[in-house]
């Protein structure tokens, strides 16, 4: 068997995560009116709860600028605030408000919300275990540098 053979499945999980990536982003109407990369920097902020905007550009690996074009969108919709540094009034730390944070778990409810639906709906008891089974795997391929 040559080596292409031997790692089509390789092919096959990409092409499976994209769309089911891509299928949950839809299922979401609280998420639509975000991009992807407010909503990432939304989770990002509920993770570490206080950034600089220049953490946060280099976490979501854009430029500066483009951060900031982010922020004020994100700021409009009331989803951050800013707050001068108590170390250097240069600075300025972002944080979510309430309402950011009851947008990422309204976004994050519905596509939990619709996974269940879907996975309860398509896959026997057998292949549910089987889906928590992989959970382990994948997790490691995501935390590969």
């Amino acid at each position: 068997m040559d080596g292409r053979n031997q790692y089509q499945y390789v092919s096959e999980i990409r092409t499976v995560i994209v769309r089911l990536i891509k299928k949950l982003r839809k299922e979401s109407v609280t998420g639509q009116h975000l991009s992807l990369t407010e909503r990432s920097t939304i989770a990002l902020l509920f993770q570490y709860k206080e950034l600089l905007p220049s953490e946060l550009a280099s976490m979501e690996k854009i430029t500066n600028q483009s951060m900031s074009q982010i922020l004020n969108h994100l700021l409009e919709l009331g989803y951050i605030i800013r707050t001068a540094s108590k170390t250097d009034k240069r600075k300025v730390i972002i944080s979510l408000t309430k309402a950011g944070e009851n947008v990422l778990v309204q976004v994050r409810n519905e596509r939990d919300e619709w996974l269940i639906k879907a996975i309860e709906h398509t896959c026997s008891q057998e292949e549910q275990e089987l889906l928590k089974k992989v959970i382990i795997p994948l997790t490691k391929i995501v935390d590969f540098e």
